[in-house]
């Protein structure tokens, strides 16, 4: 799975306590191994957010993307639920 980052995204890494961001790049590995694995509770997003999807860093943060085909994804936030406004 390729991975392509926003500057959103990335600005949001940043400002992120380091062990959040540890455990983010932690899930990025293995969400670039197997997308839907169980741990990571991969769903698609409703309302203004249909074609979006998220999954979990943990129980309070997530990574907000977008597949663009079936081998390459774009990060567009990392955060908490506030992420979905």
């Amino acid at each position: 799975m390729k991975v392509h980052i926003t500057s959103e995204f990335e600005k949001s890494f940043h400002k992120l306590p380091v062990r959040i961001q540890y455990m983010a790049e932690k899930k990025d590995r293995e969400f670039q191994l197997n997308p839907f694995d169980k741990r990571l509770h991969t769903h698609k997003l409703k309302g203004e957010l249909e074609g979006y999807w998220s999954y979990y860093i943990n129980y309070k943060y997530r990574i907000l993307f977008r597949f663009l085909n079936e081998n390459e994804v774009i990060y567009y936030d990392i955060g908490t639920h506030t992420i979905y406004r």
